[in-house]
């Protein structure tokens, strides 16, 4: 869903900034010892400062970054019947998940799609597209909102940035110790770093962290099917069976372009190594999951 995107993006933004101003400032050089030894454990305390930093900052302007970047506008008093039966499924889904109302917005999108965000499970933000609304039949609607009401519920946003900040934390850890061995053995560096640790650390922490996204990604495909769950017990499992199966039907004979997939309620399609990176388990997959839990 889009919130993975949106939260990825702007956890790879911080830590990449992050990255930059410290080797501006030369804060790296710090981590050296007598010239030519890592003090590894001063660096794996720097990375996880840094990592799990980045993730939370990122967690923490999740629901701004959303709203600003999708256009989505919060409803604060309903204009419509729609927006009506928008709150009010909301709240009523939120009592029975035993956490705060969110925030309910709409943004204009012709994609079926909608994604939950935000710091904690009290302070969240549901949005779902014009595209949803005109497209999707109420029980159909009822169910989508039920599965992002579970992300909140189950605390989703949180744990991935828990699991975002580890990996975060070791890409830091071992790109620097990629790029000092550089810097001292191939390049002879003796004193300080040269050039050659500055590049090999970033290009490192470049591939360090496309292959830590396909962690992050698993574990948010194994979310996928507990917020499934949550919106079956929340609206009905004939009704979120019906609702993957919309999007089934709507997305499934064309492919969405690369860059947008991960913004796809179903995550996409992917084949093989692709497959590693998917935000989302293929539909038929969850359709299965829930029937078979009849």
């Amino acid at each position: 869903m889009k919130r993975i995107a949106l939260f990825l993006g702007t956890n790879i933004a911080v830590l990449v900034v992050l990255g930059i101003v410290l080797n501006v400032l030369g804060v790296d050089s710090l981590l050296q010892e007598n010239n030519v030894d890592l003090d590894l454990q001063a660096l794996l305390i720097f990375s996880a400062v840094f990592g799990m930093g980045g993730s939370f900052i990122s967690l923490a302007m999740s629901k701004w970054s959303a709203k600003h970047m999708t256009g989505a506008q919060v409803i604060e008093q309903p204009r419509n019947s729609t927006q009506e039966w928008l709150l009010a499924t909301v709240k009523r889904q939120a009592d029975q998940a035993g956490i705060a109302m969110p925030e309910v917005a709409i943004y204009d999108s012709p994609d079926i799609n909608a994604f939950a965000t935000g710091m904690s499970r009290n302070n969240a933000l549901v949005a779902v597209t014009t595209g949803l609304i005109n497209n999707m039949k109420m029980d159909e609607a009822e169910a989508v909102l039920g599965h992002e009401v579970s992300h909140v519920a189950n605390g989703d946003m949180v744990t991935l940035a828990l699991v975002q900040g580890v990996v975060n934390t070791f890409v830091i850890f071992f790109s620097r110790v990629v790029g000092h061995v550089v810097d001292r053995v191939v390049f002879k560096t003796e004193r300080g770093y040269g050039p050659a640790y500055f590049i090999t650390s970033i290009v490192a922490q470049i591939v360090f962290g496309i292959l830590a996204s396909a962690i992050v990604m698993y574990f948010s495909r194994l979310r996928e099917f507990r917020a499934d769950k949550g919106g079956a017990d929340l609206a009905g499992r004939e009704k979120m069976i019906a609702a993957l199966k919309r999007l089934q039907a709507v997305h499934e004979p064309s492919q969405l372009p690369d860059q947008m997939v991960a913004f796809g309620i179903n995550g996409g399609l992917a084949e093989g190594m692709r497959k590693l990176f998917m935000s989302h388990p293929p539909l038929s997959e969850r359709i299965a999951a829930l029937q078979a839990n009849s």
